[in-house]
């Protein structure tokens, strides 16, 4: 999340230098130079050159310190690197947008709480929040391709059948080599079904873990208001960052887990 933040960093400057205001002064202060020269005795072109520039200044300057600019920014490229539209099924994509949702509140939570340490510390939790986006929209789209393979589908349902009957052959073969060729095609089976099953229940491990990771956004919203509302120390603030960065390891590891597994499968 680090690399997010360096470039919303940047977002947020080129955002200041483009917006509509920066526009209309520089283009107003180059029509004034130009049609306007002299307006007053002893009045140099270059003058508008250095108003400009400083309201130019002044207007990046405001742009870069406001803390609602800065949420917009964040919000936008945080919702591009973790766009629900490339998760197709619609149970998936809605669980991205709520979480989505939840981190937007809790941003506006922080932004609403007045500057202090205790705002700092806000801050700083939310680093793992945007780990947990991070993860909930990995396992989203894992699920969701786990979801739409239908190759994966068929293997798991026809599989048990086809183990059954090469069983079956290789119990009423008297060939050894054919007995032989079996075998080996019923241990690769068998190995492909073990390892689709494993599949199976990392899945529905991970959905359990996206269910519960989205209750806990919703808990952290809940939390951080109370921080907030009840002004607590930076100590309950900086627990509920501890707390995060543990959950978000919890779910590294299921997504590792479930990799590992989809791979051999």
């Amino acid at each position: 999340m680090d690399d997010l933040q360096r470039n919303a960093n940047k977002a947020i400057v080129s955002h200041a230098f483009f917006r509509l205001e920066s526009a209309l002064t520089i283009a107003l202060t180059i029509l004034l130079a130009f049609f306007l020269p002299s307006p007053l005795p002893g009045w140099q072109w270059w003058y508008w050159v250095v108003l400009g520039g400083i309201a130019e200044a002044l207007i990046v300057y405001t742009s870069i310190t406001d803390v609602r600019t800065a949420q917009w920014v964040l919000a936008a490229m945080v919702r591009e690197q973790f766009d629900p539209k490339e998760i197709k099924t619609p149970k998936y994509r809605a669980k991205v947008e709520q979480a989505l949702e939840y981190r937007d509140k809790i941003q506006a939570v922080i932004a609403s709480t007045p500057t202090s340490i205790l705002r700092t510390h806000l801050r700083e939790s939310t680093s793992g929040v945007a780990d947990w986006i991070a993860h909930i929209f990995t396992l989203a789209l894992r699920l969701d391709t786990y979801e739409r393979d239908q190759v994966l589908r068929r293997d798991l349902r026809e599989l048990p059948a086809s183990i059954d009957s090469l069983r079956k052959a290789a119990d009423t073969t008297k060939n050894l080599e054919t007995r032989q060729q079996i075998d080996l095609t019923l241990a690769a089976k068998k190995a492909q079904h073990e390892n689709l099953l494993t599949l199976q229940s990392r899945m529905q491990q991970a959905e359990l873990s996206l269910e519960q990771t989205l209750a806990a956004l919703g808990s952290v919203y809940s939390q951080f208001q109370t921080i907030r509302a009840q002004k607590i120390s930076g100590s309950g603030a900086k627990n509920l960052a501890s707390n995060i960065h543990d959950q978000a390891q919890n779910l590294e590891d299921i997504i590792q887990a479930m990799d590992q597994v989809y791979g051999r499968s």
